[in-house]
């Protein structure tokens, strides 16, 4: 089972990254942070030139539900999906809150998760198609 879910598309990051706040918001999730990773880099002087950018998203309600069951899942949150471009393609992925959840040991809240992972899959391919 692969850590993350990633799907390519010839959209530019840009184009991606608005799209992907817009579908996003009609599942209720909200963009808190839209973070351009290769600025920070160069910024600091690193020979980063790959346009990437880490958006950390969150579903307040699921957030507090799954808080409700183990405070530590807060270690998860907020759900992360980054934008960047590869070989000419623009890139979309997450790692998958099944496969984090899963580390609790808890069938409830793995249940949860499977079920936020899939809303935000639905998210990332409306968003690249």
């Amino acid at each position: 089972m692969s850590f993350e879910f990633t799907v390519e598309t010839s959209k530019g990051i840009n184009e991606v990254v608005n799209r992907l706040k817009d579908t996003l918001m009609e599942d209720k999730f909200g963009v808190l942070w839209d973070f351009d990773l290769t600025a920070k880099l160069q910024e600091k002087g690193m020979d980063f030139n790959t346009p990437y950018r880490v958006l950390e998203v969150c579903n307040p309600q699921e957030a507090n539900r799954v808080l409700n069951v183990n405070k530590l899942v807060g270690y998860f949150l907020p759900c992360k999906i980054v934008v960047y471009e590869e070989n000419g393609k623009t890139k979309v992925g997450m790692p998958k809150p099944s496969l984090l959840i899963g580390l609790t040991e808890n069938k409830d809240l793995y249940d949860i998760a499977e079920e936020i992972e899939e809303r935000l899959i639905i998210s990332i391919k409306k968003a690249v198609s």
